[in-house]
């Protein structure tokens, strides 16, 4: 029905809106956590306690925005912590101590813990009414946001101090909220006829059995996120790092390491439809956790600084579209529960990488604990082989 598609096309267009403005809001405030740390005059640890307040609150607020999202529907979900997000962005340069800033992350954190989960499990509805696996396009979106924010916040931040500048985050992402969040309050998430109830409900002890097998099924899609997004984490903290201490890389190429990173996984997304649709979704997580896990031992243990850059490259790729087929799998399996299971097994394994590896590095080597992404590449590669046939084409 041509109405009814321009309604999904609409819809698709207003949800890419606001992944684009998680990752670039989120992108913003991290460039400023220097200066941040220098008003409240927090020290490394304190900072560091503070900074978990963030990790803190969206681990919390996901497993509770799942029951949100099944009583009031993802799409007003996602509207409502799109706001609190935006509003939240602007109070870290309002405090002056450690304390008042952990208090008030909890509360950015709890609004990015909400919108990840809702706008997650309003695009699997999206894609199983679309039939077409455009899910990787949503987090290519969210990627390029990412991207977007840290080079304006790098541009403007001789500028404009950090209080301007997240207030000026505030405005931009209460005017996208308004314009994108009213395509998605006035409709109902799309329903498709697969998900409707069986007029022959199955008896009780078989619709237990499969009910209990579907969430054994979304916590091993859950571990897929987890191993991708330990990769990001440790990539974001450690790649410089590797490539200025280990290879003796000068400081402006060690920063390009994780824009090579970023930048591979965001073209990975962008044209993650198409290798879906050739690939399928179980071949694409094994082909994709291969080359990640070949990638990662090339970036660790080349050695010379522009064989490292194209292994983190390479593992970008090969990263790039294991998270959302993950949560997009758990989600098909139980609805937004499944998406907040999904979500926060992939962010703790964002937040277990950096320290794992840290704790590695000091035992063995840094290269030697970079190695770890690869492992868990490998491992995420193994996961897709052996449930192709339930992970669906």
């Amino acid at each position: 029905m041509p109405g009814g598609s321009r309604d999904l096309s609409r819809l698709r267009v207003a949800l890419t809106a606001f992944f684009a403005l998680d990752g670039f809001v989120f992108a913003g405030w991290v460039v400023r956590i220097p200066a941040i740390k220098q008003q409240t005059d927090s020290s490394a640890s304190a900072l560091g306690l503070a900074l978990l307040c963030v990790s803190a609150g969206a681990v919390v607020t996901m497993t509770l925005t799942g029951r949100l999202c099944r009583r009031y529907g993802s799409h007003p979900v996602t509207v409502v912590c799109a706001v609190l997000l935006s509003l939240s962005v602007s109070l870290p340069p309002l405090t002056h101590s450690a304390p008042a800033l952990g208090a008030v992350l909890l509360v950015f954190g709890a609004a990015y813990g909400g919108i990840n989960v809702a706008f997650n499990s309003a695009a699997v509805d999206l894609v199983a009414a679309l039939r077409r696996p455009i899910m990787p396009s949503f987090h290519a979106a969210f990627s390029l946001g990412g991207m977007i924010g840290a080079g304006l916040g790098g541009l403007v931040s001789g500028a404009l101090s950090p209080t301007r500048h997240l207030f000026g985050l505030t405005l931009i992402g209460l005017l996208v909220t308004a314009v994108a969040g009213r395509t998605l309050l006035r409709q109902e998430p799309p329903a498709p006829a697969d998900r409707a109830p069986s007029p022959h409900p199955e008896p009780s002890p078989v619709a237990a059995r499969r009910t209990g097998g579907r969430r054994g099924l979304v916590l091993v899609f859950g571990l897929i996120a987890l191993c991708t997004a330990y990769g990001e984490g440790a990539m974001a903290d450690w790649g410089a790092l590797h490539l200025q201490q280990d290879l003796a890389a000068s400081s402006g190429v060690a920063a390009a390491g994780y824009a090579c990173f970023a930048l591979a996984m965001t073209v990975g997304r962008a044209t993650g439809t198409t290798l879906l649709e050739r690939l399928g979704r179980a071949r694409t997580v094994i082909v994709g956790g291969t080359v990640a896990a070949g990638g990662m031992l090339l970036g660790s243990l080349a050695p010379s600084v522009w064989a490292a850059l194209l292994g983190f490259a390479v593992t970008g790729l090969g990263l790039a579209n294991l998270f959302p087929v993950a949560v997009e799998r758990a989600g098909v399996l139980t609805g937004p529960s499944g998406v907040a299971v999904a979500s926060t097994l992939g962010y703790g394994g964002m937040l277990l990488g950096p320290p794992a590896i840290g704790f590695m590095a000091d035992w063995f080597s840094l290269p030697a604990a970079l190695t770890s992404v690869a492992a868990l590449a490998a491992v995420a590669a193994a996961i897709g082989m052996s449930t192709r046939r339930t992970m669906g084409a």
